[in-house]
């Protein structure tokens, strides 16, 4: 079956959902093609907890955060880390194209992420706005950094969540497409996996489509794999938003890179089963260039859900800056490896440190769990999802909120104890190990609360928190007071061991402003666009080494609008 369109959209995740949109409203025929069931639009972005980066936002100005263009940037070279700079990649000179000197790897990396900073500090929260989009008025301070002025992290709080999390983001944009094919402008082939891109003359002319059987699974859920037909589909330009690899452990491996240590045995998933990677080779077979396949980004904070949806499920959880974070063995990680401030220095640390164990360890009291521990993801948050202001002050004054007890009553990772003797035989219980000595613990956890008698203190996570909570939102949702461990009052005492969770890739397509898919030599392949983790969210590395938070469903938007406009124009 052969059937004719404008543009096809391959991945109805939120990088595609925001390229048909924009194709809609230019007026063009799209097939939005996805392998899983057309009921489940929005793919990751649909499960996220909708986190946004935006710089000077009305929402930090109203907590007294002074932000700027210029800080933001700063924070953004300093985490991302570019070496991979060709003769294209000075700063001030265009990258090459198809002139015999291919660009740098990071080339159009970095102009990609300079454009997203001036847009996340400009145009960004008024687009969103008038598309119905509203944000949480707290703002997160998420990935706080290494420690250093210039180097990775960020300087201030700004990790803003949707009100509606990651389904209130995907609404306007799938309501958009939905339109659009009542309107005859949109085709959803759902069950339709891309094997190949079809070309004709030298120019990307369409695809061709394995027909997968039905199968009215859940949303997350693995859906079947057989094959009962064929497709080809052409069009005047492909635009690929296919996701990343988080579920595809073996090609995780493949690339794992040596700084970060040996890759661990045993992982939770942070994403669904579909997120396989499965475009890569259809595009490099088109002709793509694939860059910084070895840069990713996974967390060190992941736990098992209870109620999982796909295999392996995991959470991960988004701590407060007041743990105790032990390695395995019950040793505390140094600075600046401490909870929430640095995600893959903590992982390389952890990997290359102790690489013969997967697990570490949180230690706090049943304050900090209640008041620091949020879970990601928008099934774990039904308050936020659900837009109940009711429900979001039930948290503030809840002792734990219900989604974390349900890791504490249901969940494999998490034990209380009323001491330390205790809590250590239930932890090393839960490994099968005798890894954790109680008394060395106990002296760790001693020493930590001695320094809470006064007002000054040489530990520098206890600096450090008493610094957050001069942040009215930290103070007021998302840092516990400084309080002892073992004071009763805050107890019982709580142990959380943690593993890796799965999440991003940071490199992918190499892509140029337009979103137009680069060759070896830097030169375009003809009507071939491509947006989203499949693209490095811009460029095939936007981030660089290191991601500063918010800025995964960001790269979405921001590449697939450019996506979308681009292959309308085209199109014409």
């Amino acid at each position: 079956m052969t059937e004719r369109v404008d543009v096809v959209v391959v991945g109805a995740g939120l990088a595609g959902l925001v390229a048909t949109a924009e194709l809609v409203a230019a007026g063009r025929r799209v097939a939005l093609v996805d392998q899983e069931p057309p009921e489940h639009l929005g793919g990751q972005a649909w499960w996220s907890f909708g986190g946004l980066f935006l710089v000077d936002s009305p929402e930090q100005r109203r907590l007294r955060i002074r932000d700027s263009l210029d800080l933001a940037w700063q924070d953004w070279c300093g985490s991302a880390g570019w070496d991979r700079l060709g003769d294209g990649g000075r700063p001030g000179d265009e990258p090459a194209s198809g002139d015999g000197h291919p660009p740098g790897e990071d080339d159009w990396g970095r102009r990609w992420a300079r454009a997203y900073v001036e847009w996340a500090a400009g145009e960004k929260r008024a687009w969103l706005r008038e598309r119905g989009v509203r944000l949480f008025p707290v703002v997160g301070w998420a990935e706080r950094g290494d420690g250093t002025a210039d180097g990775h992290g960020n300087s201030v709080p700004r990790f803003h969540l949707t009100w509606g999390t990651g389904p209130g983001l995907v609404e306007p944009f799938e309501r958009v497409v939905r339109d659009g094919v009542a309107e005859g402008l949109v085709e959803l082939r759902g069950r339709h996996r891309v094997t190949g891109l079809v070309t004709t003359d030298g120019e990307i002319a369409g695809v061709r489509c394995e027909v997968l059987a039905e199968d009215p699974v859940d949303r997350g859920m693995p859906s079947s794999r057989t094959v009962v037909g064929e497709a080809e589909i052409e069009a005047g330009a492909v635009v690929v938003t296919s996701g990343g690899i988080g579920a595809n452990h073996e090609l995780i491996r493949r690339y794992w890179p040596e700084r970060l240590g040996p890759p661990p045995r045993e992982v939770v998933t942070g994403v669904p089963a579909h997120v396989d990677g499965s475009m890569l080779d259809p595009l490099e077979a088109a002709g793509a260039r694939l860059v910084n396949r070895d840069r990713m980004w996974h967390y060190v904070e992941g736990i098992a859900n209870h109620s999982p949806v796909w295999p392996g499920h995991g959470i991960r959880i988004l701590p407060g800056p007041s743990s105790l974070w032990l390695d395995a063995t019950g040793r505390r990680l140094p600075a600046p490896y401490l909870p929430g401030f640095d995600t893959l220095g903590t992982l390389a640390h952890l990997r290359r440190s102790l690489p013969e164990h997967d697990h570490s360890w949180f230690v706090a009291s049943r304050t900090v769990l209640g008041k620091e521990y949020a879970l990601s993801g928008s099934e774990q948050n039904p308050d936020l999802t659900g837009r109940s202001v009711r429900q979001v002050l039930g948290r503030v004054t809840t002792d734990v909120p219900a989604p974390v007890q349900a890791f504490v009553d249901h969940g494999a990772d998490v034990v209380e104890a009323d001491t330390v003797e205790e809590l250590v035989a239930r932890m090393n219980a839960l490994t099968g190990s005798d890894l954790v000595d109680a008394a060395r613990l106990r002296s760790l956890v001693e020493a930590r609360d001695r320094e809470l008698a006064n007002g000054y203190g040489k530990d520098v996570q206890t600096a450090l928190v008493r610094a957050a909570r001069r942040s009215l939102g930290d103070r007021l949702i998302r840092t516990a007071a400084p309080h002892r461990f073992l004071d009763p009052r805050h107890g019982p005492l709580v142990a959380v061991r943690l593993r890796v969770l799965t999440r991003k890739t940071l490199g992918g397509v190499q892509t140029d402003l337009a979103s137009r898919v680069l060759d070896a030599d830097g030169a375009p392949v003809p009507g071939l666009y491509a947006a989203g983790e499949v693209a490095g969210f811009g460029g095939g590395g936007v981030h660089g080494y290191r991601s500063l938070e918010g800025t995964f469903l960001g790269g979405c938007l921001f590449t697939g609008r450019a996506a979308g406009r681009a292959a309308a124009d085209a199109t014409r």
